[in-house]
């Protein structure tokens, strides 16, 4: 491998894991992560995801703003509505970083199950 592929090898892991940084990060937040769950069920206009919310607008805004800023939601506006959607893409990225980190703890306690199963017949 050469020192320029090396370089963009580590270039995009670094971008790849500085969005799971932004995309756990956003998630962390409970209304962010109800947003997310209803934005999964098509887009929404801003009035319409605030509904459920006791939250003043520009408080919701704050929040649309910090998943825009993580990658999860996109919106556009037209005239005065806001229209926000999931970017599946962000979503897909850390399903596939949390199932490979399930997969390597199955292995492990697989690998534990079979150790005990050997103790236990010895």
């Amino acid at each position: 491998m050469t020192g320029i592929a090396h370089r963009q090898i580590v270039s995009l892991m670094d971008k790849f894991l500085l969005d799971l940084d932004r995309a756990f990060s956003a998630l962390s937040d409970p209304t962010r992560r109800a947003i997310v769950s209803r934005l999964c069920e098509g887009p929404k206009s801003v009035t319409e995801l605030s509904e459920p919310f006791d939250l003043a607008l520009p408080s919701l805004l704050k929040h649309v703003r910090v998943l825009e800023q993580s990658g999860l939601v996109s919106s556009e506006k037209t005239g005065r509505v806001r229209t926000c959607r999931i970017e599946p893409h962000a979503l897909q990225a850390t399903e596939a970083w949390i199932h490979q980190h399930i997969a390597g703890w199955e292995a492990r306690l697989d690998r534990l199950e079979t150790h005990i199963d050997r103790m236990k017949r010895n």
